[in-house]
């Protein structure tokens, strides 16, 4: 056997808890756990962590990171009503009797209470489950631990809610396989997947490599916790919730056996979760993927396919992860979908209402949050002209915002006044009968793209020139 001497001395400060935590609020400690720093290709100190797992999860720098991943996401409350804000003074009061419950198996979580999320299709919803902030300082410490183990048995074409991993580079593997030749892909669809996950499933996946028995009983009641919608209590006998901390790497736990069977049958794919691309070279051969591998989902991973919805196109027909695909000079490239489109637009309706109540400065920094954060995932798509267009689209609506606040004609006189306009156009447009939609067409003399700029409004297009990728 043979042991690194840094591995010895952290496992020393491990077994005997001589880690000294720095500060309660500290992300940082004196020393850092470290896997790969353990052994040299050495399978019975590996067994003994993976035996041992619920100590290394329950450690104090462990916890303490979890508890600082919490506060820094905030969140909403559970059934319990408590605030993130309101965590620190409990765990202090109560972190002994806690990790003492959890080490005992005498520990029972709460159940989560149930939000419904609308969906893009007109009248469904997404369940999402929201767990007390107790509960999800304790999930967010198991998956700390678990993911280094499981991350080592994922695959390299699986992206979703993993390490140094994202949409756009499964987006680039997309177009990769694109151009080489991959081009018709099989849409899978698992139909409500997070709702359907069988537990019996998912626990025997975990035990293959998790071999404390306290941690599979743990996540095991986690599973089992229920939940609270309207101040009904429903059992969960299947899936889990989409909102906990521990829900992602559950979702890639049981979704790994499908890219292992995938690997295994030479497919080329990519997985954000769980949607999943297919790529062939023909549609014929798409068609025999689908085929052969929905009895592989159904049958030995209990999950639900939705036959509506997954299809075998052409990757310039489809849809992924907000992305649309097309061809140009004989490459694969992006751009920004038509339904993302208009949800954008949808948004942007609602930020510039013009009967919302907001103060410029509020509506402003919406704008400006909302823009930012849109363009800095379709930073890949090829779509200056569609910026501009939408800019020019936007600034019609702020200038009927400020229109409509300008009620009277006295103030719309002195604020025209204000803006240098000659007394005829000033005269004009303060008498004007027209419309606010109309009259904001006409308002651009006045309130030039110039002047727009430096009210605080941001310029989709500018900002989109400085951080596209093409």
């Amino acid at each position: 056997m043979k042991v690194t001497k840094n591995g010895f001395k952290n496992r020393q400060l491990h077994i005997e808890d001589y880690l000294q935590m720095v500060s309660a609020e500290q992300k940082e400690y004196a020393e850092v756990f470290d896997y790969q720093r353990i052994t040299e290709n050495n399978d019975i100190i590996a067994d003994f962590w993976t035996n041992n797992l619920m100590e290394l999860i329950l450690r104090k720098d462990n916890l303490n990171k979890a508890y600082q991943r919490v506060k820094s996401n905030k969140g909403a409350s559970g059934i319990d009503g408590m605030q993130v804000d309101e965590l620190l003074p409990y765990l202090k009061e109560k972190q002994s009797d806690l990790t003492q419950k959890i080490i005992q198996g005498k520990y029972k979580p709460n159940p989560v209470r149930r939000v419904e999320i609308p969906k893009e299709e007109k009248g469904k919803v997404r369940l999402l489950g929201i767990p007390t902030v107790v509960d999800r300082v304790i999930q967010q410490a198991i998956a700390q631990e678990l993911t280094p183990i499981f991350e080592e048995q994922f695959s390299e074409n699986s992206f979703g809610f993993r390490p140094k991993r994202s949409q756009h580079k499964a987006l680039k593997a997309s177009q990769k396989n694109a151009n080489e030749g991959y081009v018709y892909t099989v849409s899978l669809d698992l139909e409500k997947f997070f709702d359907v996950v069988n537990h019996s499933k998912l626990i025997e996946i975990l035990s293959r490599t998790i071999k404390d028995g306290r941690v599979i009983s743990l996540i095991h009641k986690y599973l089992n916790a229920g939940v609270l919608d309207k101040g009904i209590f429903a059992k969960t006998e299947d899936g889990f919730p989409q909102g906990g901390p521990l829900s992602p790497l559950l979702s890639n736990v049981i979704l790994n056996e499908l890219d292992q069977e995938l690997e295994r049958r030479g497919h080329r794919f990519v997985r954000f979760a769980d949607d999943l691309l297919i790529f062939c070279k023909s549609r014929k051969s798409a068609n025999r993927a689908m085929n052969n591998i929905i009895p592989f989902i159904e049958g030995k991973l209990r999950l639900r396919v939705n036959r509506t919805k997954t299809e075998v196109a052409h990757i310039s027909k489809i849809k992924y992860l907000g992305y649309g695909f097309y061809r140009y000079k004989g490459e694969c490239r992006f751009r920004a979908h038509p339904k993302s489109l208009e949800k954008m637009k949808a948004k942007v309706r609602i930020l510039t209402h013009r009967n919302n109540g907001w103060s410029n400065r509020y509506r402003e920094k919406r704008i400006k949050d909302f823009v930012t954060g849109w363009i800095n995932y379709f930073h890949l798509a090829d779509m200056k002209s569609i910026m501009k267009a939408t800019d020019q689209w936007i600034r019609h609506r702020i200038r009927a915002v400020y229109w409509k606040q300008w009620k009277r004609v006295r103030t719309r006189y002195r604020m025209l006044r204000a803006l240098k306009l000659e007394e005829w156009q000033v005269t004009m447009l303060a008498n004007s009968r027209k419309g606010i939609w109309r009259t904001a067409g006409m308002l651009n003399v006045a309130l030039t793209n110039k002047i727009i700029a430096r009210l605080g409004y941001i310029s989709m297009t500018d900002y989109y020139l400085k951080v596209c990728e093409n």
